[in-house]
């Protein structure tokens, strides 16, 4: 039987405020392993917060597909027009200096991402396959119609990320970190699965810890109070001065999600006779017939303490997923040292589409070579990983 070609309205919209908050949400639930960042309430905050807005580079550009039957949402995507390659964790900045020695603008650039968060996960929400490719191929000739460089799709699922190469992207892979759940009673469950060097170090940093009088309280939803928010921003702040760099987010927008989504966050406290020193903050999401993800976002300290940072952004937050019976911790991006602890390297995708027919044979050349050296180090890692033999 053929189906109807439904005659889709595009929409492009300056804000997600013009776009209703059950319509979007009602697409992120049919996703199969949706993430709490495509929710509505989450972008919503990086706009009201003034964080991902024109005055700092992200200009929001959400396009969307509005089934003319019904005037119901059938596809989105949070898709902004960038002056800059700050905060998107695929690096492109080696390309941008390319462009720009041989008098050619890079910017700006049109991006489908989540902005400052290098987590996978679907980038297009949307109502069936049909309506998903749809826009996904709106997407391309939005950017072969419009004036800019390049489109870059970031941190989509597997499957997504074909679909794009499909329509003529080209595909790019990264290296995460991330931890699987076997199933484990308690902590030393888990760390019985490790090489005995591997568990011995683990428990002298907690044992550091500890001794240096540091207890710790796990914050969820509505028990998050603004002091805690106040403190959190704080830290968060300072991480980014200890490295010499600005912050992307602010008190406002941790005030509004832990608001509007209480149910998806997690905020851990660390405190030495009752002063909080560091804190770290983590978003989750429960599975519909239980598990679920874990997704390590921020940490920072006001006090340094040796090994503190592996305990609060680390160890406590894997006890929350074993406690929880969450499936997977993504740990963010990069780091080797996660490898030791018990996080295995995942391969994470990305799209790309240049308009500049000599830049985009040369960036094809180059992806080629990338992905034979990621493919051999993600080979290496998994031969030096953690686990004693045939605990994995």
């Amino acid at each position: 039987m053929k189906h109807e070609r439904i005659d889709y309205r595009t929409g492009i919209l300056s804000s997600p405020a013009e776009v209703g908050a059950d319509e979007w949400n009602a697409l992120v639930a049919r996703d199969a392993h949706p993430t709490p960042f495509l929710r509505h309430e989450f972008l919503s905050a990086l706009d009201t917060a003034r964080c991902a807005v024109d005055e700092t580079g992200w200009s929001p550009r959400f396009v969307t597909l509005t089934d003319p039957r019904t005037g119901r949402l059938a596809a989105a995507a949070p898709v902004y027009a960038k002056r800059h390659s700050y905060g998107e964790y695929v690096f492109d900045w080696a390309w941008a200096d390319a462009y720009q020695r041989n008098g050619l603008d890079y910017y700006p650039k049109l991006l489908c991402a989540v902005p400052f968060t290098p987590v996978q996960g679907t980038r297009i929400v949307a109502a069936d396959d049909d309506a998903r490719r749809r826009l996904a191929a709106t997407l391309v000739a939005l950017a072969e119609q419009s004036d800019v460089s390049s489109l870059h799709v970031l941190f989509p699922t597997g499957a997504e990320a074909r679909l794009f190469g499909e329509l003529g992207m080209m595909l790019r892979e990264g290296v995460q970190f991330h931890w699987l759940n076997d199933g484990y009673r308690d902590f030393d469950d888990f760390l019985g699965t490790l090489e005995q060097k591997k568990r011995k170090n683990i428990r002298a940093e907690r044992r550091r810890v500890r001794d240096a009088g540091i207890t710790f309280r796990r914050l969820t939803g509505d028990a998050i109070a603004d002091a805690d928010w106040r403190f959190f921003s704080r830290c968060y702040r300072q991480t980014y001065r200890d490295h010499y760099s600005s912050p992307y987010l602010n008190l406002e927008f941790f005030r509004t999600i832990g608001a509007t989504m209480p149910e998806n966050l997690l905020l851990v406290i660390a405190e030495r006779d009752g002063r909080p020193i560091a804190s770290a903050l983590a978003v989750y999401q429960r599975g519909a017939a239980g598990g679920g993800t874990l997704y390590g976002r921020y940490w920072g300290a006001v006090e340094h303490v040796p090994c503190l940072h592996f305990e609060t952004a680390y160890y406590q937050l894997l006890e929350f997923c074993i406690d929880a019976g969450l499936d997977t911790f993504e740990g963010g991006a990069q780091g080797e040292h996660k490898l030791a602890r018990g996080f295995m390297p995942t391969v994470t995708h990305s799209a790309h589409w240049l308009a500049h027919p000599a830049f985009s044979d040369a960036v094809a050349r180059f992806l080629e070579r990338e992905t034979d050296h990621i493919h051999a180090y993600v080979d290496e890692l998994r031969d030096h990983n953690p686990f004693k033999a045939g605990a994995r």
